[in-house]
C-alpha cells in the first residue's frame, strides 16, 4: 500500500493551530472533492439549529452557535462526504479486489461515494450490482442458516439514536447480545471506570461549565486534531486567566497556542493564545504515577496546613459526606516515594508539585482526557485515579468542575445509551420483552477483542457491520485478515469503499446508505434524527443535501430491510412503521428510557439539547456503597509487558499509536500532519535524538518495527522513517491504523478490554526501502529539531 508520496518532508511547524493553516486546508479539500459550492453551503448549516450534525467528532455543540460552527476536521468530514466523485458498478468492472487490496486506505475512499447494492462474486473476484430486495432477502436466508450467537452486529459510532436502536433490538430479537462498538476500542475504560467510581459510565461536565470552572486538567487527548471546536471554550476559558495544566507525552500544537480562524483581528494580527500553562511530557504509562505525586503534594501540603493553622487542602466534609476508600487510598499515595514516581511518570518532583500548588488555589476544577489514559493495560484504573484527584477537593457536582471524557465518533456515546452494548444487563430488558414480543438472551455477548477471537477461532460466522473500517481499527491486523476470509456471511453497511470490504467471507454484501449530511425522505417527509455528544447532551437535526444515488437507502430502512427479511412476523415490532416515521422510533425509546428520553420530540429541538440526567453532578452516587469511590491503583506501570523481556527498558522502546491531522479515525484524508511537521508520508516513527543515537542509528534511517512479547508470533510494520521528535526517552510514536498489526489481541485493558493502542514494546531493525520509499525519503537535514 502507497503510505508516502513525492516531496516526503519533516520541518517543524512554528504556527499556532487554527489560523491560516487551518484556513487552507478545509479550502485545498473542498476543491479536491470538487464540492467547493455544494460543502461551503452544508458548512453554514453544520451543527446548527435544523441543520446537521458534524460527522466527525462527538464535542458538543452550543445552543447559541458560532457563525461558522465547524473546525478543520469537521470541514474535511463534510467535504469527504459532499464529494462528487463516485463509485459506482462501472469501477468495480474495472478493478478486482485483489487488485484493489494493494491500494491505500485514502486512494480507496477518495475514489467517492458508494451509489449502488452489491454482491461479491467469487468467479470474476468484483462486486456486482444487486436489488434491495435481493440482498435483503439472501441475507434473511443466510442469517437463519446460522446460529444467532455465531453472528456479529457491529457499530461504528456514527448511527443515529434512532437507527442504534432499531439496530440492537434487530439484533436481541434474533437471538444474540454480540453487539461490539467503536466504544470497544477507545472508551470502554470510560464506561467502566466512571461507573464504578461515582456510579454514570459518561461524563458530569457541560459546555455551561467551561464557563464556570478556574481550572482545567488535560491528560492524553489531542485537541487540535481530534475535537478542535474545544479550543473555543479552552480559548474563552483563558481569556480568563483560567490556568490549564497538560499532561501529554508529545506537545501537541491545539494545547500550545490557537489562533481563532473565525476572528478577523486575531488572522490579520501576530498573536495568539496560550492555552496550556503548564505543559508536562509525562512518559507514556506513566500518568498513573504523574497523578499519584500530585496526591502526594496535596497530602504534604495538607499536613503543612494543619501543623501551621493554615487552610485546609482537602475537602474532608466533602470526603466524610460522599466518599468511600480515602484512608485506603492515602495509606497507597504515601507508600510511594518521589523517586519511584519520578522514574514512572517521567516527570520531576517540581513539576507534580507546580500542578498541585495551582489545583490547591481552585475551588471548580475539570479534567478533560482522552485514549491517552483509555487504551493501556490499566486503562479503567487511570481513569480512576482522575476521579481520585477530583474527589480529593470536592470538585464533583458543582459548577465549573466534574470530569469531561472527550469522545470520538459523533454518537458513540448515544448508541450505548439506546441499548448498543453486548451487557445485557444494561437494558431495560423487562420493558423491551413486554413492548415487542421477544426474550432477549440471557448470557452475555461478544466485545470487539471477543469478537476478534470469535473470528480467529472460527466461532464466529457471521458479521454485520453498522459503519466502520473494523479489519483497518482493529489490533492483530496481519492475523485478523486471514481468518475474515472463513465467515460464512460479511455485511458491511457504509458511504465509501475500505479495507474491510476488500475481504469477502463466502457470502459478501456491500450495502450503501445515506450520509449524515443528506435528506432522508420517507413517503416524501424529510426526516429528523437525534444523537448523543460527549457531554450527554441530546439533540436532533436534519439532513440538508440531495443524496449522492438515488440507490440509497437510510440506515434506518436498511435495518428495517434485514429485520423483516430475517425475522418475518416472529416479534411486534412495527419495523415498516418505524421505516416511513421516525417519530415513531423516538416514541419507543422514550417508552424504554423514560428516564432520559421523556418528551423527547419536544425537547430535541430545544436551543441546545437536552441532557441526560447525571446522578454524579448532583451528588448522588449510584454506586454499591452511595458514595463516590476512591479506587486505589494496583500497579502504577499502566503497561508492564515489556518487563518480561526488557526488565531495564534498554534495547524495548513503548509505542503509542497517534492520529495526524489529515485523518479521522481509520479515514485518511490526506498525507500531512501539519501541526507534526510531516509532509507527503505516513511511513514515519517518531523517536526521542537520544534514543536514535543510543540505538545506534540516525535521523532518517529506515527500520521495520517489531512487538517485543509474544516473540513465537512475529507481528511486524514498516519500513518507517525515523524522524527525530520531542518525545520523552524510552517512547515512540506512529500512526494508527497503520500500526495496529503491532498490537497483541490480548494487550488490552483488563478490566474493559480496550486495545492497549498506546503503549506498545517495541524493538526496532533496519530495513531497506523499496526503490520508490528511498526517492521520496525525507532529508535528514530537515529534521533539525
Amino acid at each position: 500500500m502507497r503510505l508516502i508520496h513525492p516531496s516526503a518532508r519533516f520541518r517543524p511547524y512554528t504556527s499556532a493551530s487554527g489560523g491560516w493553516g487551518s484556513a487552507h486546508s478545509v479550502l485545498n479539500i473542498l476543491w479536491r472533492e470538487q464540492a467547493v459550492f455544494k460543502g461551503a453551503k452544508a458548512l453554514l448549516r453544520q451543527n446548527k439549529p435544523h441543520g446537521f450534525a458534524c460527522v466527525s467528532c462527538a464535542w458538543a455543540k452550543p445552543g447559541d452557535p458560532h457563525a461558522l460552527e465547524f473546525c478543520e476536521n469537521g470541514a474535511k468530514a463534510t467535504a469527504w462526504e459532499l464529494t462528487s466523485l463516485r463509485t459506482g458498478p462501472d469501477f468495480f468492472q474495472r478493478h478486482s479486489l485483489t487488485e484493489l487490496r494493494s491500494w491505500s486506505d485514502h486512494d480507496l475512499e477518495q475514489q467517492g461515494r458508494l451509489t449502488h447494492p452489491l454482491r461479491y462474486d467469487p468467479q470474476s473476484d468484483r462486486y456486482v450490482t444487486t436489488t434491495w430486495e435481493q440482498a435483503f432477502g439472501e441475507i434473511g436466508d443466510c442469517l437463519r442458516s446460522l446460529s444467532p450467537d455465531e453472528v456479529v452486529f457491529y457499530a461504528s459510532g456514527r448511527a443515529s439514536l434512532e437507527a442504534s436502536f432499531m439496530y440492537q433490538l434487530f439484533a436481541r430479537a434474533y437471538g444474540t447480545n454480540n453487539l461490539p462498538d467503536s466504544s470497544n476500542m477507545c472508551h470502554e475504560s470510560t464506561s467502566v471506570g466512571l461507573q464504578q467510581s461515582i456510579g454514570v459510565p459518561v461524563g458530569t461536565v457541560t459546555l455551561a461549565d467551561f464557563e464556570h470552572t478556574d481550572c482545567i486538567f488535560f491528560f492524553g487527548q489531542n485537541v487540535g486534531s481530534n475535537s478542535p471546536r474545544m479550543l473555543h471554550p479552552l480559548q474563552e476559558a483563558r481569556k480568563r486567566k483560567v490556568p490549564i495544566i497538560t499532561f501529554n507525552p508529545i506537545r501537541e500544537r491545539g494545547l500550545e497556542r490557537f489562533v481563532n480562524p473565525q476572528s478577523p483581528a486575531e488572522m490579520l494580527g501576530p498573536k495568539s493564545t496560550l492555552i496550556s500553562t503548564q505543559y508536562h511530557q509525562v512518559k507514556i504509562g506513566g500518568d498513573t504515577a504523574a497523578v499519584l505525586g500530585i496526591a502526594k503534594a496535596l497530602f504534604h501540603m495538607e499536613q503543612h496546613a494543619s501543623n501551621s493553622g493554615g487552610e485546609t487542602v482537602l475537602d474532608h466534609e466533602f470526603i466524610a459526606q460522599h466518599t468511600e476508600g480515602f484512608s485506603e487510598f492515602q495509606a497507597e499515595v504515601e507508600r510511594h516515594d518521589w523517586a519511584e514516581l519520578e522514574r514512572i511518570s517521567g516527570l520531576g518532583r517540581a513539576a507534580m508539585e507546580a500542578a498541585a500548588t495551582v489545583y490547591a488555589r481552585s475551588e471548580k476544577v475539570m479534567v478533560v482526557y482522552g485514549m491517552g489514559m483509555t487504551q493501556h493495560r490499566q486503562g479503567v484504573e487511570n481513569v480512576q485515579m482522575l476521579v481520585n484527584l477530583l474527589l480529593l477537593r470536592g470538585n464533583m457536582g458543582k459548577a465549573g468542575a466534574g470530569i469531561c471524557p472527550v469522545r470520538g465518533h459523533s454518537n458513540v456515546q448515544g448508541q450505548r445509551t439506546v441499548g448498543i452494548t453486548e451487557d445485557p444487563a444494561k437494558v431495560p430488558k423487562e420493558k423491551i420483552e413486554r413492548l415487542f414480543g421477544f426474550k432477549i438472551p440471557e448470557q452475555k455477548g461478544l466485545t470487539t477483542v471477543d469478537a476478534c477471537e470469535g473470528i480467529l477461532n472460527g466461532s464466529v460466522k457471521g458479521f454485520i457491520g453498522l459503519g466502520g473500517n473494523f479489519l483497518r481499527a482493529v489490533p492483530d491486523t496481519n492475523r485478523m485478515e486471514p481468518a475474515w476470509s472463513a465467515l460464512a456471511v460479511s455485511v458491511q453497511v457504509a458511504t465509501k469503499l475500505n479495507r474491510t470490504h476488500l475481504v469477502p467471507g463466502t457470502h459478501t454484501w456491500l450495502l450503501p446508505c445515506l450520509g449524515r449530511i443528506e435528506i432522508d425522505r420517507q413517503n416524501n417527509v424529510e426526516q429528523s434524527y437525534t444523537t448523543e455528544d460527549s457531554t450527554g447532551c441530546i439533540r436532533a437535526w436534519r439532513g440538508t443535501a440531495e443524496p449522492a444515488s438515488g440507490q440509497l437507502l437510510s440506515e434506518v430502512s436498511i435495518i428495517s430491510g434485514l429485520a423483516q427479511a430475517t425475522l418475518g412476523g416472529e416479534t411486534r415490532i412495527p419495523w415498516q412503521q418505524w421505516r416511513q416515521n421516525y417519530a415513531a422510533i423516538r416514541l419507543a425509546i422514550s417508552e424504554v428510557y423514560p428516564d432520559i428520553f421523556h418528551d423527547m420530540e419536544a425537547r430535541m429541538w430545544e436551543p441546545g439539547g437536552f441532557h441526560r440526567p447525571l446522578g454524579a453532578s448532583q451528588r448522588k452516587w449510584t454506586t454499591p456503597s452511595g458514595k463516590a469511590q476512591f479506587v486505589s491503583p494496583s500497579n502504577l506501570d499502566e503497561d508492564d509487558d515489556v518487563d518480561e523481556v526488557d526488565p531495564d527498558r534498554r534495547s524495548v522502546l513503548q509505542l503509542m499509536t497517534l492520529r495526524s491531522n489529515d485523518q479521522f479515525n481509520t479515514t485518511v484524508y490526506g498525507y500531512n500532519d501539519r501541526f507534526r511537521g510531516v509532509k507527503g508520508t505516513r511511513s514515519v516513527v517518531f523517536m526521542n535524538r537520544s534514543d536514535i543515537v543510543r540505538l545506534g542509528y540516525v535521523p532518517g534511517e529506515w527500520v521495520r518495527l517489531r512487538t517485543a512479547v509474544e516473540p513465537q508470533v512475529v507481528r511486524e510494520v514498516g519500513p518507517f522513517q525515523i524522524v527525530a521528535y520531542d518525545i520523552p526517552q524510552g517512547c515512540a510514536a506512529s500512526y494508527y491504523p497503520e500500526s495496529n498489526p503491532l498490537i497483541p489481541l490480548w494487550h488490552h485493558a483488563k478490566q474493559s478490554k480496550v486495545p492497549a493502542a498506546k503503549s506498545i514494546p517495541v524493538v526496532l531493525i533496519r530495513a531497506q526501502p523499496s526503490a520508490s520509499e528511498a526517492d521520496n525519503a525525507i532529508p535528514d537535514e530537515d529534521q533539525a529539531i
